[in-house]
């Protein structure tokens, strides 16, 4: 699979598997783990969760999956890029690693890849920044960053943390039909090497029922989502965390991180959904 790279030369898979919503209901924790091991199996190595994520349950559901992949030989944890995030309440100086300690113990783990902080709320970015860079000095993350940050949000946290800003990544809601982030935090990230991390990249499957979409891939021989998917990764610095659970969803979502958008194809989307002319607020979900 075609990978970018963070600053520090750390190769980052293009598609990835997100977890939102599991780990909710122990009835379909087996089935949950069985699918995120299916995803192992069939190639993806960039897995996406969080401690909101069912309250620790779906770090739980990776963590199973992972162990029972590396007990198989499936995959080395070398192989494998977890991300995961702490809530905004918890990301105080004492509090960001005693969070980090849940996770790394719901995932069994000894490590993240990618540690982030969900979304700005009570503690100053100076804080939890501070924190950030403890755990990635003590080898309990790789790399730190954030999530739904919008550009003011990242000029502050360049003016707090200093630059060149070691914030190795941005996650946020980015779509086809989301194209906010393309006027002002795209070109930002560019500019520094930094990936933008694009969740639910087909609008929660929204997009699968998009009747021009829906034109543009049956000449193309696609789906409208999987044209949505190939669509995000092929904008530079972009990359793409759908969450998907049954395996023809998982399959689908890999075969469109290999379709090539041609220059007319981008075209056309970009008629269909058009970029954006101005400034507007950061979409969330």
């Amino acid at each position: 699979m075609k990978t970018l790279q963070l600053a520090t030369g750390t190769p980052l898979p293009v598609l990835g598997l997100g977890t939102w919503r599991l780990g909710e209901d122990r009835a379909l924790r087996r089935s949950e783990i069985a699918a995120v091991r299916a995803a192992i199996e069939m190639g993806y190595r960039l897995i996406d969760t969080a401690e909101m994520y069912g309250e620790g349950g779906a770090e739980e559901v990776v963590g199973q999956a992972i162990a029972e992949a590396l007990r198989a030989g499936d995959v080395t944890r070398g192989e494998l890029f977890v991300v995961s995030k702490v809530y905004p309440h918890n990301a105080s100086r004492k509090g960001t690693p005693a969070a980090c300690a849940r996770s790394l113990a719901r995932l069994g783990l000894e490590q993240i890849d990618l540690y982030l902080l969900h979304w700005r709320g009570e503690y100053t970015l100076a804080e939890t920044c501070e924190a950030m860079r403890a755990l990635v000095d003590g080898g309990h993350i790789r790399h730190w960053g954030v999530s739904n940050f919008d550009t003011g949000d990242m000029d502050e946290l360049a003016a707090v943390c200093g630059e060149p800003l070691d914030c190795t990544a941005n996650q946020v809601y980015y779509s086809v039909r989301e194209r906010g982030p393309e006027f002002s935090l795209l070109p930002w990230q560019r500019a520094r090497g930094m990936p933008l991390m694009a969740y639910s990249p087909i609008d929660q499957g929204a997009l699968a029922g998009d009747a021009a979409l829906k034109k543009m891939a049956q000449r193309l021989g696609v789906t409208a989502a999987q044209l949505a998917l190939a669509w995000v990764i092929a904008q530079p610095g972009v990359v793409a965390i759908p969450k998907a659970v049954r395996e023809a969803h998982l399959r689908d979502n890999l075969a469109a991180a290999e379709l090539q958008l041609g220059d007319e194809d981008l075209a056309e989307i970009d008629r269909l959904h058009p970029p954006p002319r101005r400034k507007k607020p950061l979409s969330m979900i």
